[in-house]
């Protein structure tokens, strides 16, 4: 069996020099590699499948970081988003920048290829074959809502794509990150 290669993701603020965010993320990958020796949650052989073969890095744009909390939201969207990836039980790292006050600045999760490689590993919307037969085109106005139709019914046809992507958690991942760009 051939070992999926992995990736170590980050989401940075926008805002300060690419050899700070750089840096920042590189603090995050050292907090992860902690949390492996101390949580269970953290898996250790993950890790070091990662930091022994591949040692990718994907930093991305996490737009901005602020510790105000709004109706017990994080103001800023880095913070939103470390929010976000810990409620869909994303295993992730954080750094907090002491010279910066304390401000959330990095945060770093390794993701497998089966999130990131669209050859062999597609989004739903371009794996799927819709049989136009069996839609009901009155309440269906075009493509795209056909596939969120089969996301949220949770259809068969969906629930063999999460399988074959390795799961909800990569199904997740593979949504969360269309969004960003590299930062």
């Amino acid at each position: 069996m051939n070992k999926l290669e992995l990736r170590m993701y980050g989401l940075v603020p926008y805002n300060i020099s690419p050899i700070q965010q750089a840096i920042q993320f590189g603090h995050a990958v050292v907090e992860y590699s902690q949390k492996c020796k101390k949580d269970n949650n953290f898996d250790q052989s993950k890790y070091n499948d990662w930091a022994d073969n591949w040692k990718t890095f994907i930093i991305l744009n996490g737009g901005t970081t602020n510790t105000k909390i709004v109706n017990d939201v994080p103001f800023g969207t880095l913070n939103q988003y470390k929010k976000i990836l810990d409620e869909n039980g994303i295993i992730n790292a954080s750094f907090h920048e002491p010279d910066l006050g304390d401000q959330l600045t990095a945060i770093v999760f390794i993701v497998d290829e089966r999130v990131f490689n669209k050859e062999d590993y597609p989004d739903f919307e371009n794996w799927v074959s819709i049989d136009y037969s069996k839609v009901d085109v009155n309440n269906i106005s075009s493509y795209s809502d056909i596939i969120n139709d089969l996301k949220q019914t949770n259809s068969p046809i969906y629930k063999e794509w999460v399988d074959f992507i390795g799961g909800e958690k990569n199904a997740f991942l593979k949504d969360f990150l269309k969004g960003f760009k590299l930062a």
